[in-house]
């Protein structure tokens, strides 16, 4: 009975610690097949199966099969722990709320989008799959009370809008050429702390895989070209277990969710029963610092928005 219990052990600890290699492989490599950027999309999922063969090996004393694992589950904590562990960063300057929502094109109640501005006294709001139908619903709930500023880009239908709605005055409002759906951008001219750069992003898919990994570093060229203190909100089709997506940390921008320790945050979808399971909707900063970050439902769209509230050095 302890050799059968022994084998079952040993067999289930290779499955895991096989899903764990092909996580971390996913992870870290720059792929240029759709598929495996598809499925990298959950890497951390898949590493987490070194760290569960770790542990089934030592139950069953396969000490030679545990310092493999060990090895993996190492490089999984290497590569995840610090997503949960808060930088610490403290900061004394302006502080701003920002809010990234996607709209599911233009259908998301926007009374609730409304009522999670004023009670959580949001600053910014960057929005995706903005539609004109969204733009009036929007405007009859009453975010202009809260949020009288606004530049969109809006489609008829579809998920091809974008828009940025800002408690301060905007300025030098621009529409980035090279992309399929709209992302913009404009100057938020606060009272204190002066011009603050917003962005409004969302690349396509990367089921549409030439078009996203385009899309992404073109985003890359846009942030490397942007000096002075600057809010991204975005649907960027892309979690942390995406190279593209990490590329963007390089420079100036870092992830809101990474300083706070918020981990992987998932945001989509949030349509199904099963969901959310993966962190495609993000806010990165730069010369700031998120003091806390949260997700919320929003009734009628597949996206869970995302809240942050941030201090600018």
């Amino acid at each position: 009975m302890r050799g059968w219990a022994d084998r079952a052990l040993l067999e289930a600890g290779w499955c895991a610690v096989a899903a764990g290699a092909v996580g971390i492989v996913l992870h870290f490599g720059a792929w240029q097949r759709r598929w495996l950027v598809v499925v990298a999309s959950g890497a951390s999922y898949l590493m987490i199966g070194a760290v569960v063969g770790l542990v089934l090996f030592l139950i069953a004393r396969r000490w030679r099969s545990a310092a493999v694992a060990g090895v993996l589950a190492a490089a999984t904590l290497w590569t995840l722990v610090p997503a949960f562990v808060p930088e610490g960063r403290a900061t004394s300057g302006t502080q701003l709320t920002v809010m990234q929502s996607n709209l599911l094109f233009g259908g998301a109640d926007p009374v609730a989008v409304v009522r999670a501005v004023r009670e959580n006294r949001i600053d910014v709001l960057t929005v995706d799959e903005l539609t004109d139908q969204a733009i009036e619903r929007l405007t009859i709930a009453g975010i202009q009370e809260d949020l009288p500023y606004h530049y969109t880009e809006p489609t008829p239908t579809g998920g091809g809008g974008t828009g940025i709605y800002s408690r301060y005055p905007l300025r030098d409002t621009t529409k980035y050429v090279g992309f399929i759906l709209n992302n913009v951008s404009a100057t938020m001219d606060h009272p204190e702390r002066g011009p603050i750069t917003v962005f409004a992003l969302h690349p396509v898919p990367p089921l549409a895989f030439k078009a996203w990994t385009a899309e992404m570093r073109r985003v890359r060229e846009i942030l490397d070209a942007r000096t002075g203190p600057a809010i991204v909100g975005a649907d960027f089709n892309a979690t942390r277990d995406h190279a593209a997506y990490r590329d963007l940390l390089r420079g100036r921008f870092a992830s809101a969710a990474d300083q706070t320790g918020a981990g992987l945050l998932p945001t989509f979808p949030n349509d199904r029963g099963w969901g959310p399971v993966i962190g495609i909707d993000h806010i990165l900063l730069a010369e700031a610092t998120a003091e806390k970050i949260h997700t919320l439902t929003v009734p009628g769209s597949d996206h869970r928005a995302v809240l942050a509230q941030v201090r600018f050095h």
